[in-house]
């Protein structure tokens, strides 16, 4: 959103960002300490991201939105679709937030149209509040159209060089070769290192791949870091990868990549291999889409929304995924159009685009607020014939112009708490 200027109040116009950081910390939030900067304006609409481990008390969370007679919008990063828990796929802590929060919020933002469903369903009479909005995509253009190749040299050359890594892991890099070599196929993962990411299952693709294609020189690498190294079972998670996976064929480097090299290392992968245990979204997902990378998922909640949406290939079941990337290896030309479903998918859905569409929904949220507040008789007939909001909000080239002009119409205040994105 920094490319649109909006600014949250005429005060904190920010050069480079429209997201203002003002609630204190994770555990001190209120109405009052947002509107204390932000002020009333019947123009604004203050639009929060949900996570579970972000807000961690949902009571208080639901009262704050209560408490703040301005247009609100939630997005909710991380509902389900598939639990057994309830009837409808959600988890029980979902339902119950969602019966509690759905009142008093003018509408909420999901992902994937699997959450869609699952939360129509259960909460049929706020049907109207409900809108998808798909996850935003970067654009690495420059990367995308990079051979493989060229891909892989330079991410080696970044590895070797410039990373965090430890000197033992960087010498088993120059000494095995594994992005030079032309002759090995690299099944590849990344990001944050938790269980949960499946990073070890990488490895056990890789060996069965090797079994399945023994004339192949397969290799299994892994870049990521601990997110929070004060987290004892992930140190522990990363302590096992690294004991187990370092050695001619497997490769566990851990390291941050930089923002210019995680799509380098995300289209050197021949297949970004991706089996979560649980996993609404991923934002991983959004940067390997944008840089081309062939895409094995599972398929599970909305990230395997998302990959089968891009044309990635898309599983169900363990033994049938793997089977599916032996036949990517055997077939490069399946592989290069999967890339490119991938980027035309990121073009589809770029940050740009999706930005664009939220200023559309907080626009028409600004006239349904005039419309409740104002006698009909009194409005101009635009807004007298304002229909249902749809599910899509497709953005056609006429609205795309009125989606741009809505940062002057409707001022978005995006609300996260103060220890930054």
């Amino acid at each position: 959103m920094a490319d649109y200027g909006v600014p949250l109040n005429d005060d904190l116009a920010l050069p480079t960002t429209s997201v203002w950081y003002g609630i204190p910390s994770r555990d001190d939030f209120s109405a009052s300490s947002i509107l204390e900067v932000l002020g009333p304006n019947e123009d604004q609409v203050i639009w929060f991201q949900h996570e579970f481990g972000i807000w961690r008390d949902n009571a208080r969370f639901v009262k704050m939105l209560r408490d703040l007679n301005e247009t609100k919008v939630v997005t909710l990063h991380s509902l389900h679709f598939q639990s057994s828990e309830t009837p409808y796929g959600l988890c029980r802590k979902e339902s119950s937030f969602l019966q509690f929060l759905l009142p008093n919020t003018d509408a909420i933002t999901v992902f994937s149209d699997g959450v869609y469903r699952a939360v129509t369903q259960a909460f049929p009479e706020y049907i109207d509040k409900v809108h998808v909005l798909k996850h935003g995509t970067h654009l690495y253009p420059g990367v995308a159209r990079m051979s493989r190749a060229e891909a892989k040299a330079r991410i080696h050359g970044y590895l070797i060089g410039e990373s965090g890594l430890d000197e033992a892991s960087k010498g088993n890099l120059r000494q095995q070769r594994v992005f030079l070599d032309p002759d090995t196929m690299i099944i590849g993962g990344a990001g944050f290192i938790h269980a949960s990411k499946g990073a070890d299952l990488i490895y056990q693709a890789r060996n069965e791949l090797q079994q399945m294609l023994p004339r192949k020189k397969i290799a299994a690498v892994y870049v990521g870091f601990l997110r929070q190294v004060d987290i004892s079972r992930d140190r522990e998670y990363a302590a096992e990868l690294r004991a187990n996976h370092n050695s001619a064929d497997e490769f566990f480097l851990e390291t941050y990549l930089p923002e210019d090299m995680l799509p380098l290392l995300l289209r050197a992968f021949d297949v970004y291999f991706y089996w979560p245990s649980d996993c609404t979204q991923s934002g991983i997902m959004a940067h390997a889409l944008g840089a081309g990378a062939t895409i094995a998922c599972r398929d599970i909640e909305g990230v395997g929304e998302t990959v089968r949406m891009a044309g990635g290939l898309t599983y169900a079941d363990f033994g049938q995924l793997i089977y599916g990337v032996k036949q990517l290896m055997l077939n490069s030309g399946l592989r290069d159009e999967l890339s490119a479903r991938a980027v035309r998918y990121a073009e589809e859905f770029s940050w740009r685009n999706q930005a664009l569409k939220h200023f559309e929904l907080a626009e028409l949220l600004c006239r349904l607020r005039v419309r409740r507040l104002v006698p009909t008789s009194h409005l101009p007939l635009d807004v007298q014939t304002i229909g249902k909001p749809s599910l899509d909000l497709a953005l056609s080239a006429s609205r795309l112009n009125t989606a741009s002009r809505s940062a002057g119409a409707a001022g978005i205040s995006a609300v996260s708490y103060g220890g930054g994105p």
